[in-house]
């Protein structure tokens, strides 16, 4: 029977996107480099000689994913940016944001049912609840969801998924939602430490300086408000919530590997049943503490937190099952890019002030984050291009253009920069003055070089190789 380790996982922690669990299904370890026999052979035949369909589909495919990967970052920024901003509506009439982090995660045992009416629509090989149900519990180990592997393996999780989400959400109370989003994204650095440490992936230096880039955006953005008390702990808040996220995504790789579609939404599913046994009691100790206390169920804005559930519910959806259709790294361009969406929002209905300090942190971060979205191989591919294009510039035959010299006559001294005075119809002719320039072939078309030609004859100037 198949087990699942932390070895299953084709990418690494730092390479997929934040809080995703899934891998593509049916993947069971990435795919092999091509061997030497399949590296020689051309690109346009198979191994019995015809000619292969694969340079008429790879394209199309790529297209494709390229397609729906602009569709998913844009649901992903739209999603996660909504959430933030209702959430920051929300606290305006319903000042509780435990009671929202609780009430949000329940909708989180929606995970299974939908995945299951979509293997019902889509899949062949259709199984019952139950049997859909054993087999995603294989990914707990060969003895599938017992009590003791839901307090080891899901207990731990549930309680890092409510610390993220109630950090974030307690963050937006007390500073604007263009700080919270941007600071979020410093995740993507302590991803990459934890994984290192932990995890021992391989070191790479410009991860390293995303990192100091990350640490200094964080000071920055605590210098913009002056160090007050407000701004500081919010933005503590909001480290803090990022450092669960990382911590959780790294022990779930740690612990649990990589997940499959279905095995993914049992996982999400069970958390949600984690947070309605299990943490139901604390919003009930915070109402009758007065914490957090509101006079009446009529006063709580339902359509809000019904609103806010279903955006970061689709957030998730999204984040954790769009890698079926597009790249992971298109989809992490989705929560870097709510970034000037809640700078936009915030600019008209809040009172931040964008001032130099800010705007520079900003930049700082959203750089580190793109920074750590480099694949491990860039500096590979990046030396590879150059090589070739260095080649192809060498090996580029220069174009030969016979040019026909032109006869001019006495020059006399300028005035201004009328181009007609320079020349004298009649007199005695003075000679041909050529000044060198080089052209290639591969820099211009033969008409285009003739037309240059023939321009710079008039100063003087002859083309050679």
């Amino acid at each position: 029977m198949k087990k699942h380790s932390a070895r299953v996982a084709p990418l690494s922690a730092c390479n997929s996107p934040v809080l995703t669990l899934t891998k593509v299904e049916g993947e069971e370890r990435p795919r092999d480099s091509p061997g030497p026999a399949e590296a020689q052979a051309p690109a346009g035949t198979e191994t019995g000689g015809r000619t292969s369909q694969r340079c008429w589909t790879c394209p199309r495919a790529q297209l494709r994913k390229i397609f729906w990967g602009v569709a998913v970052v844009l649901c992903v920024c739209s999603s996660w940016a909504g959430s933030t901003q209702l959430a920051k509506l929300t606290f305006r009439k319903f000042d509780a944001p435990f009671t929202l982090t609780w009430f949000a995660t329940n909708w989180n045992f929606l995970f299974f049912p939908l995945y299951y009416a979509g293997h019902i629509c889509k899949s062949a090989e259709k199984q019952s609840v139950k049997q859909r149900f054993r087999e995603c519990c294989r990914f707990f180990g060969d003895n599938g969801l017992t009590l003791k592997v839901f307090f080891t393996k899901a207990a731990p999780f549930g309680v890092l998924w409510t610390l993220t989400n109630y950090l974030y959400l307690h963050a937006i109370k007390k500073i604007n939602t263009t700080d919270v989003s941007v600071l979020f994204c410093c995740n993507k650095a302590f991803v990459f430490l934890l994984s290192w440490i932990v995890l021992r992936d391989r070191f790479m230096g410009v991860r390293i300086v995303a990192a100091i880039l990350a640490i200094a955006g964080i000071v920055m953005m605590t210098y913009a408000d002056g160090f007050h008390s407000h701004s500081v702990i919010g933005i503590a808040l909001v480290v803090g919530s990022a450092s669960m996220s990382a911590l959780y995504k790294v022990l779930f790789k740690l612990l649990l590997g990589s997940a499959k579609f279905g095995e993914a939404a049992l996982f999400l599913s069970i958390l949600g049943v984690f947070n309605i046994l299990f943490i139901t009691c604390i919003p009930v100790i915070l109402y009758f503490t007065k914490v957090e206390y509101w006079s009446s169920f009529d006063d709580i804005p339902w359509g809000n937190l019904c609103g806010f559930s279903v955006l970061l519910l689709t957030f998730n959806i999204v984040l954790n099952f769009g890698i079926a259709v597009t790249y992971p790294t298109l989809m992490s361009l989705g929560i870097v890019l709510s970034v000037p969406v809640n700078a936009v929002v915030d600019h008209y209905t809040s009172q931040i002030v964008f001032n130099g300090v800010r705007v520079i942190a900003i930049i700082i971060i959203g750089l580190g984050f793109l920074l750590l979205l480099l694949p491990e191989e860039w500096d590979v591919w990046l030396i590879k291009l150059l090589t070739r294009l260095k080649v192809r510039k060498k090996e580029s035959p220069p174009f030969l253009c016979p040019l026909r010299p032109l006869q001019w006559n006495a020059v006399v001294t300028p005035r201004g920069n009328d181009l007609e005075d320079y020349f004298l119809m009649g007199g005695t002719p003075l000679g041909k003055v050529y000044i060198p320039v080089q052209f290639r072939s591969s820099a211009v078309s033969p008409m285009v070089f003739i037309g240059m030609s023939n321009l710079l004859a008039l100063f003087h100037i002859r083309p050679f190789t």
